[in-house]
């Protein structure tokens, strides 16, 4: 992604942007509030040190009787790795990071306070807690990454990491924040958080790659078939599908054969598979699983790096 971007004040993009901050910021602070932070759950992060630091100062401070509030401290340590990503980032990047940063420290803090009980578990079963609270995670920061931004903490050095090696985000996330998660099975001493933790951190990982590259419900298609020409007049004229002749050679015969190589739906897998059992039942037709699709007849490459 694009880091560096000139969006115009009050633009439909920046307007797009900042709500898209927003919803994330709210879906991530309640991720922690209703499912992470009643567990004792260390999900990585300054959140997840947060986390450690607001059970082990529970009564200490009076004015603070259930301990350092979560969103506050996160808050208070994000503060240079903010600057360490404006600098490496660039600063528009940092404006949303720091718009990202407070508004999930708020909405955490706000959320807890008026909850009857703070930190009260919205359900008793970890095991389903850390399920939700991977998939909400998971979409939220999708979200503010969407919006080339981030909430903070160890997405800072997942993407300052993303930025120079291209490895996904998501995964760069798991691999940072399960060295945080090390501070929880010391701090509390209890193996059965780490391996929650890990669950959360896993399901968080992969619902953001899903939410920044969308799903895609389409299949790849490699066909090889004498029966060609038929085959490409069904893309064509009946699926209004597109395609590629590659040129091939059998390995055995040594016979010259056109393979087709196109890209459909899944209904449209079904159609064309029973198609061409009909003209030709020794074709040889590999279906592959797409990641994401970008040209023409599927999303514009121009609008996904915009985007």
């Amino acid at each position: 992604m694009a880091f560096l971007t000139k969006d115009k004040v009050f633009s439909k993009k920046w307007i797009t942007d900042y709500l898209m901050i927003i919803a994330g910021s709210f879906i991530l602070a309640a991720s922690f509030v209703f499912f992470i932070t009643p567990h004792k759950i260390v999900p990585g992060g300054v959140y997840g040190i947060a986390i450690v630091v607001h059970y082990l100062t529970e009564g200490v401070f009076s004015f603070w009787p259930d301990g350092i509030p979560v969103g506050l401290f996160a808050l208070l340590i994000d503060i240079p790795l903010i600057i360490t990503g404006i600098k490496v980032l660039g600063p528009r990047f940092g404006v949303k990071t720091v718009t990202g940063s407070i508004l999930t420290a708020t909405f955490n803090d706000l959320i807890t306070m008026m909850r009857p009980v703070g930190n009260a578990p919205l359900v008793n079963d970890i095991l389903l807690s850390c399920i939700f609270a991977g998939v909400l995670a998971g979409f939220g920061l999708g979200l503010i990454f969407k919006s080339r931004a981030t909430s903070g903490g160890s997405d800072i050095i997942a993407m300052i990491i993303g930025k120079y090696t291209h490895i996904q985000i998501g995964r760069l996330m798991i691999y940072v924040d399960s060295v945080i998660v090390l501070f929880g099975l010391i701090a509390f001493g209890d193996w059965a958080i780490p391996l929650y933790s890990l669950i959360v951190i896993y399901i968080t990982g992969k619902v953001i790659d899903l939410t920044i590259e969308g799903a895609s419900y389409n299949k790849a298609l490699i066909i090889v078939s004498a029966k060609h020409s038929e085959i490409k007049q069904k893309l064509l004229v009946d699926l209004e599908r597109g395609g590629t002749y590659l040129n091939g050679e059998g390995m055995y015969t040594g016979e010259h054969k056109q393979i087709i190589y196109t890209v459909v739906s899944r209904r449209e897998v079904a159609i064309l598979q029973e198609f061409i059992s009909k003209i030709d039942p020794d074709a040889f037709i590999t279906v592959m699983d797409t990641k994401e699709i970008l040209g023409e007849g599927f999303q514009s490459l121009n609008q996904k790096v915009s985007d």
